[in-house]
């Protein structure tokens, strides 16, 4: 594990449901001090009460300034403009965002700088702050996005890339991809928190009310509820089955119009990570019905360690990353094959199986995952530590 750095953390906002961004600083902040940006300039934002609610909120934060939120986590809103493709706007960018970070880093013990981008189009802070080391850790496959200028996104993460020290992904899909922009690219795949949600096997929580009394069998999902989530898919095996019930967990801003109509859908919007345990101790099965297209191919769920940590069997649309897990996963492709994974899944449900879950997950904690890649962050110069004026 690295130790006595100075770490600036560019990702998305800090008080959003815990993602892989938040457990690994976590766990870096231990000997590490980190600056966690709030950067919020890779998409332009929507003519919607969504977009125009979470621009309150950035100002907010931006207002607030730096905050103190953990013994080594100061979490900056820098203003910067969401206008991606713009020379203009990504050098105003630069100027702001630099300026900002400094005034945190010069207020914390003098040490060595590393930069640790989850955003793929900041490729404008490389050599900012005399840092010893960039990573770009790439999660996701960001021109997918919807609302995303997806040639600005592709331009800029290439030259991000090609001047990072190390380009982290999470899928093998992201791997190929990225491997021509860097040869320097490895394959880290996302951890899981296991001792949390090994909880739902073990006694130590209560199933929620609100779905302790639910016909069974029930089947769960957790997660953003967004377009990359099949809600057809959903509402054609809730309607196969109207006996079933299926929980969702989550915020969405898909429309979910087709399952409000639906009985035994029940939409119970965000719920604290801290209770997701007690609802999986509720679960027969967890859900991954997302749409199968280039954004989904490269992604790795985060969810599918944790429904498999907390002993669940697991039933998903093909994509590659989960279809790895062979035996403890169901791959179904529509409705009907849903339908029949979750039978079979759950009739061959036994304490055997449950246990062979978990087994396979404590191997794949986010502990080791970060000392995987910290192993791999080698500072290839000597830097001063001189504290910048601006």
């Amino acid at each position: 594990m690295i130790e006595g750095r100075n770490i600036v953390c560019i990702a998305s906002n800090w008080a959003a449901d815990p993602t892989s961004k938040h457990h690994i600083m976590r766990l870096v902040a231990e000997r590490n001090e980190i600056v966690w940006v709030n950067y919020h300039g890779s998409r332009r934002p929507r003519a919607s009460a969504a977009d125009a609610g979470a621009i309150v909120g950035k100002l907010r934060q931006v207002i607030e300034g730096p905050r103190r939120v953990a013994e080594r986590i100061t979490v900056v809103t820098p203003l910067v403009a969401p206008l991606p493709g713009s020379r203009v706007v990504a050098a105003l960018n630069k100027r702001l965002l630099v300026r900002q970070i400094k005034r945190v880093i010069r207020d914390l013990p003098p040490r060595p700088v590393q930069v640790w981008s989850f955003a793929p189009d900041v490729d404008f802070l490389c050599g900012s702050f005399d840092e010893e080391f960039f990573v770009y850790y790439c999660v996701d496959e960001f021109s997918e996005f919807e609302g995303y200028d997806r040639d600005a996104i592709l331009s800029a993460e290439a030259r991000l890339a090609a001047k990072a020290d190390l380009v982290v992904v999470t899928s093998q899909a992201l791997c190929e991809a990225k491997q021509r922009l860097n040869p320097r690219v490895v394959l880290v795949t996302h951890g899981v928190d296991y001792e949390h949600f090994a909880k739902a096997r073990r006694g130590e929580v209560v199933i929620p009310e609100e779905i302790a009394k639910l016909p069974r069998p029930i089947l769960g999902f957790w997660g953003l509820i967004e377009g990359w989530v099949d809600v057809d898919l959903i509402a054609a095996m809730a309607r196969a089955r109207p006996h079933w019930s299926i929980v969702l967990i989550g915020r969405f801003t898909a429309d979910v119009s087709a399952l409000e109509e639906l009985a035994n859908v029940h939409l119970l919007g965000r719920r604290p990570y801290e209770q997701l345990p007690a609802y999986a101790r509720g679960f027969d099965a967890g859900l991954i019905p997302f749409r199968v297209n280039e954004l989904t191919r490269a992604v790795n769920p985060i969810k599918l360690r944790e429904y498999l940590s907390a002993g669940l069997p697991v039933v998903s649309t093909p994509m590659p990353e989960v279809e790895r897990y062979g035996p403890h996963v169901s791959i179904a492709s529509d409705a009907a094959e849903f339908v029949a994974a979750c039978e079979r899944m759950i009739a061959e449900n036994s304490p055997g199986k449950i246990l062979e879950r978990q087994t396979a997950m404590q191997r794949e904690t986010w502990q080791s995952k970060v000392e995987e890649v910290c192993s791999l962050i080698r500072p290839p110069r000597p830097v001063s530590l001189h504290r910048s004026p601006s």
